[in-house]
């Protein structure tokens, strides 16, 4: 295992694992610091866990942190299916029953179904939208690795089960995908998030859960919800995000009644990795805003 550049941070935060049935799924999450103090819930990127978010969650000194693992990954259960209906509803009920009216951040693939759950009841005070998907990924600057992705999956879903597991996990696509994404040029944190990923990016449920939820994800994004979200939302967003470029991100922003946008620079869509610092600042000023008169 390699540390983490965040390593005393990480070691020096409480945490605590959890789990319950979620709108019918059992589902395990992981608390982070005092539990006396205000919560707010963090929900993970697609095929990633609570992993990929605890740094985050290490950096939000004096909240309590949730971060669970969606239905299908780390260690929730599956659920029937993967549609986007289905993580939303169990977002809204994991927040009405353990984080009720507390602020919700979503990342990437997470982001969606914050804003999904939002448009749809969710009892959030705030939203926060890390590395928003602001477009189709099939018509993003990586569309054509989207494609190649999809294909791949598909063939997965129509191999027998044991090949079909087998491509999906494989350490050379994991590791592949972690070499593009990745931006940081300091040697230990690119070593870092490729030990992250080889270590979480295969912990999903079953095939289906990650062939179906790969579908969901390409299919919707965050700009399907912008207008029917009422409270106040932060775009955390990256200047080299290789998902959704930045222009995107603008134009998203101006979909919602009250947004405002924060843009880190040198970074890419993994902030939560190589810039949790930056991503915390800029939640806990959203969050110290007075409310609008």
């Amino acid at each position: 295992m390699v540390d983490s550049p965040f390593q005393e941070l990480l070691d020096a935060t409480p945490v605590a694992r959890e789990t319950g049935v979620v709108d019918g799924i059992r589902t395990v999450w992981f608390a982070y610091g005092d539990p006396a103090d205000p919560p707010i819930v963090l929900v993970h990127g697609y095929r990633g866990d609570h992993h990929g978010l605890e740094t985050i969650a290490a950096h939000l000194v004096g909240r309590h942190v949730l971060v669970p693992d969606l239905p299908g990954f780390g260690e929730s259960d599956a659920a029937g299916d993967a549609g986007i209906a289905t993580y939303a509803s169990w977002l809204v009920a994991f927040v009405a029953a353990h984080a009720p009216g507390a602020p919700v951040l979503g990342h990437s693939f997470g982001s969606i179904v914050v804003a999904a759950a939002a448009a749809h009841g969710l009892d959030a005070e705030r939203i926060v939208l890390v590395n928003p998907i602001a477009q189709p990924a099939l018509e993003g600057p990586q569309r054509l690795l989207s494609r190649f992705t999809l294909g791949w999956y598909r063939a997965a879903a129509a191999a027998p089960e044991r090949v079909g597991h087998a491509m999906l996990a494989s350490p050379v696509v994991v590791r592949g995908m972690s070499v593009v994404m990745t931006k940081s040029r300091d040697r230990a944190m690119r070593r870092w998030i490729h030990d992250q990923h080889d270590r979480y990016f295969s912990a999903f449920a079953s095939r289906a859960s990650v062939v179906d939820g790969f579908e969901t994800s390409i299919s919707t994004n965050v700009g399907h919800y912008a207008a029917a979200i009422a409270q106040p939302v932060l775009l955390v967003v990256a200047d080299r995000d290789d998902i959704t470029p930045l222009a995107a991100q603008r134009e998203l922003a101006t979909r919602f009644g009250d947004a405002r946008i924060a843009v880190l620079h040198g970074t890419g869509h993994l902030v939560h990795y190589e810039q949790p610092d930056q991503v915390a600042a800029r939640v806990r000023r959203f969050l110290a805003e007075a409310p609008a008169a």
